[in-house]
C-alpha cells in the first residue's frame, strides 16, 4: 500500500511538472511576441524629454532656441525704463546697467577675487561683484565710492558683513553690497516665476553673500529672466535662475537714482 501511494504521488508531481513547464514554454512565447525593443525605446525617448525639459544643456548653459523672442517678451512683460540718464548718454540706466554686464560676460575675464591694493583687478580678471560694478560704470556710476563713502559714514550697518573696514576690497564682497543695495536699492520679489518683477538691469543676491548678478533683458521660454554673472563658467549670460539646483535667492534689488539721497551718489571719472 505504501509502495502504491509513493508511485501515485510520484505520477501526480510528473504530470504537474510536465504542465507547469508547457504552461512556461507558452508564456515565453506570447511574451516574445511583444515589441520590447520599440517599447524600450519609447521609454527612454520620455525619460530623455523630462530630462531635458528645464532648457538647459548639460552644462548649465541655455541655447539660443531656449531664449524668448525679444517682441513676444516685450509684449508679454512689458520692459521697466529707468527715470534717470545718469551719464547723460540719452539711454535709461537699467539699459546701461544691462549692456555693461553684458560687455562684461562677454569678455570672461579669467575668475579672480584676489585682494589687489587700490581695490581694482585687471581688466581681464574679476569675480562676481567685479560684473556688477563694472555694470554700474557704464551708467556712469563708481559704486566702489559710493559703497566705501557709506561704509565709512555707517560702518554698524555693515558690521556683519565687514568686521574691519577696507577700501581695498570692500566693494568686491557680495555681502556688502547686498546690504547697500538693501539700503537704496527698491527691493522686489525674491520669485523667479512672478515674471514681470525681474526686469533687465535689477540685481539678484544668492545665498547673501555668496553670489552676485545682474538680471538680464533676456528670458527663457517659459519667461524666467537670464542673469549675467561670473562664477568662472563659460556661458555667462544664462537662464541660471531655472536651473534645477541654483543657489537660495535672498536679494533682488531695481537701483532706482531718483530715489537715492543725492549726497550717496558718486560719478565715475576716468
Amino acid at each position: 500500500m505504501k509502495r502504491r501511494n509513493k508511485v501515485l504521488c510520484a505520477l501526480i508531481v510528473g504530470v504537474l511538472l510536465v504542465a507547469f513547464v508547457a504552461g512556461g514554454v507558452l508564456s515565453v512565447r506570447q511574451l516574445g511576441g511583444l515589441p520590447w525593443q520599440t517599447i524600450g525605446r519609447i521609454a527612454l525617448s520620455t525619460a530623455s524629454s523630462r530630462e531635458s525639459s528645464t532648457g538647459s544643456s548639460s552644462d548649465g548653459s541655455a541655447s539660443s532656441g531656449d531664449v524668448m523672442p525679444s517682441d513676444e517678451a516685450a509684449r508679454r512683460y512689458p520692459k521697466v525704463v529707468s527715470p534717470v540718464d545718469f551719464n547723460a548718454n540719452g539711454v535709461d540706466d537699467y539699459a546701461d546697467i544691462v549692456s555693461g554686464a553684458r560687455a562684461d560676460a562677454e569678455a570672461r575675464p579669467t575668475y579672480d577675487d584676489g585682494y589687489y591694493q587700490g581695490g581694482y583687478p585687471p581688466a581681464d580678471r574679476g569675480a562676481c561683484t567685479d560684473l556688477v560694478w563694472r555694470a554700474f560704470r557704464a551708467a556712469g556710476y563708481d559704486l566702489k565710492a559710493m559703497v566705501d563713502a557709506d561704509v565709512a559714514s555707517d560702518p554698524a550697518a555693515y558690521r556683519a558683513v565687514v568686521p574691519k573696514p577696507d577700501p581695498n576690497i570692500d566693494f568686491r564682497r557680495t555681502g556688502v553690497l547686498d546690504v547697500f543695495l538693501s539700503r537704496y536699492g527698491q527691493r522686489l520679489t525674491l520669485d523667479p516665476t512672478d515674471h514681470e518683477a525681474w526686469q533687465g538691469g535689477d540685481i539678484v543676491v544668492f545665498q547673501n553673500v555668496r553670489h552676485i548678478g545682474v538680471v538680464s533683458d533676456k528670458r527663457d521660454r517659459n519667461g524666467i529672466a537670464y542673469v549675467l554673472h561670473n562664477m568662472g563658467q563659460h556661458q555667462r549670460e544664462n537662464d541660471y535662475l531655472a536651473f534645477r539646483k541654483h543657489m537660495t535667492v535672498t536679494g533682488h534689488y531695481r537701483f532706482d537714482a531718483s530715489k537715492v539721497p543725492q549726497s550717496v551718489l558718486r560719478a565715475w571719472h576716468e
